[in-house]
């Protein structure tokens, strides 16, 4: 039988078994495809659950700064003179009233030298004394010879004594005269000198105070620099010494969180070795220079409960409260894109659908929220967390996050 001429060659069979099957596959592909597009379709266009901001009442803004204890009142204290340090009378953790003698140097050369300005001194006052009196002889002299003079003139007019006489007795007057200037004149140099003697004495009255250190005002010993026996150059500090009462905090604050802090804001702080302790404090000085490097503000706050002892440069962390809302809407700065310090945009949910609104913002709180103040029509929701499938127009049901 010839099976070839019936049914056709016997090749072509596998060739339609296989078009047959391909032609089923590609429509299974196909069914496949659209099942995928259309669930993909439904599952973007299916309402999405989102977050929405509440407004919130009584939020304290609180801006963070890192800083150290420090003092305004901060001295490195030593002599004006330079010897040997004979004696050291305080050390470091001592507090000192004003005028308390802390340490002395040897004063045996300047002693001496005071004894002879005292000398000088008495001599500068006996040479007043002497100059006094020889002014009081030349002018009993000078009395006397014009009275001479006086007598001698009437006789010659008489003829009594001669021309010669008369003329001697005139130049004995103006001799005499003379003589009383030239005592006065002493008078006057003995005077000079007596102050010069006087000035002296109060010179190396002055040295000789120079070799004893007291404390210029009521303060703490931070720190003792030098011991008895060194022999010191002036200048060189032997203490370091601070006023109490002017110990404060030293915050560094970022200066783009810095625009909002006053002098009288409260502050809170914690101090690195006593972290269970709170004191608290206020702002005080805001310095009027920011660090350029950094780009932080310095801000010093004064404590209203300081620990009974404080480490100068211990670090300390301060939260600086520069405002309470009464009522605000806050958003977290995650879910506000191309934020710029005063604007950005966010979600927000109108009428059951997404958009997209450009906003402004005030206040930042420390958990890095920002107080929006205007953009957001009335009746909307703003989005508090991101979504990849966020988009503008699409439906969006809301969950209410961080109601208070």
């Amino acid at each position: 039988m010839d099976t070839a001429g019936k049914h056709g060659p016997a090749s072509s069979w596998p060739a339609r078994i296989v078009r047959g099957r391909g032609a089923r596959a590609g429509l299974v592909l196909a069914g496949l495809a659209a099942a995928i597009a259309a669930g993909a379709y439904v599952q973007s266009n299916r309402p999405i659950t989102v977050q929405v901001a509440a407004n919130q009442e009584n939020v304290p803004v609180r801006v963070f700064g890192l800083g150290t204890v420090e003092a305004r009142i901060l001295s490195k204290i030593g002599f004006e003179v330079g010897a040997r340090l004979v004696a050291v009378e305080a050390d470091h953790g001592d507090r000192v009233a004003k005028g308390r003698i802390l340490a002395r140097l040897d004063a045996g050369e300047q002693e001496a030298k005071l004894a002879k300005a005292r000398a000088g001194l008495l001599m500068a006052e006996v040479g007043v004394t002497r100059a006094g009196a020889n002014l009081e002889k030349a002018e009993a002299v000078l009395a006397q010879k014009t009275e001479v003079n006086r007598r001698k003139q009437a006789l010659a007019g008489r003829d009594v004594v001669s021309q010669q006489a008369a003329e001697e007795a005139v130049r004995d007057e103006a001799v005499a005269r003379a003589e009383v200037a030239v005592a006065r004149a002493e008078i006057d140099t003995a005077k000079a000198q007596l102050s010069d003697a006087r000035a002296q004495l109060q010179y190396e009255e002055t040295m000789l105070g120079h070799r004893t250190l007291v404390a210029p005002f009521d303060a703490l010993i931070v720190e003792r620099h030098k011991e008895a026996g060194t022999v010191i150059k002036a200048g060189d500090p032997i203490f370091t010494i601070i006023a109490v009462e002017t110990v404060w905090g030293l915050a560094h604050v970022d200066e783009a969180r810095a625009g909002f802090i006053r002098e009288g804001q409260r502050v809170e702080a914690r101090l690195r070795s006593r972290p269970q302790d709170a004191f608290t404090g206020r702002v005080v000085r805001i310095g009027l220079e920011s660090d350029r490097v950094t780009e932080e503000r310095r801000v010093y706050i004064k404590g209203d409960n300081p620990p009974p002892r404080l480490y100068l440069g211990e670090q300390a962390e301060f939260w600086i409260t520069v405002a309470t809302l009464d009522r605000a809407l806050l958003v977290p700065e995650a879910a506000v894109q191309g934020f710029d310090g005063r604007e950005g945009k966010v979600w927000t949910v109108e009428a059951g659908r997404l958009r997209r609104r450009a906003v402004r913002f005030r206040h930042r709180t420390e958990d890095a929220r920002l107080e929006i103040v205007g953009g957001v029509p009335e009746g909307a929701r703003v989005v508090t967390r991101l979504d990849s499938g966020m988009r503008e127009g699409r439906r969006a049901a809301v969950s209410e996050a961080g109601a208070e």
